[in-house]
């Protein structure tokens, strides 16, 4: 479980990398707050907390991003 919250942040970093590109920001929707929140839940199970951390920070820069965005774009 420690590895598996590890990977889904590093995969939600990467798609929000993608996702800060003008008109690319609803791929936060589909590739990074499900992943984020998954592995923080994993995380918090695994009681790894580089995980928790990780996903944490990626969950809160997408909303952000969403948030600035309208929600859609």
């Amino acid at each position: 479980m420690r590895l598996a919250s590890l990977i889904l942040g590093i995969l939600a970093a990467i798609g929000l990398l993608v996702g800060f590109l003008p008109l690319l920001g609803w791929l936060n929707w589909l590739l990074v707050l499900p992943p984020a929140v998954l592995g923080l839940i994993l995380g918090s199970l695994a009681r790894d907390r580089g995980a928790i951390t990780l996903n944490a920070v990626v969950a809160l820069l997408g909303a952000l991003r969403l948030m600035l965005g309208g929600g859609l774009i």
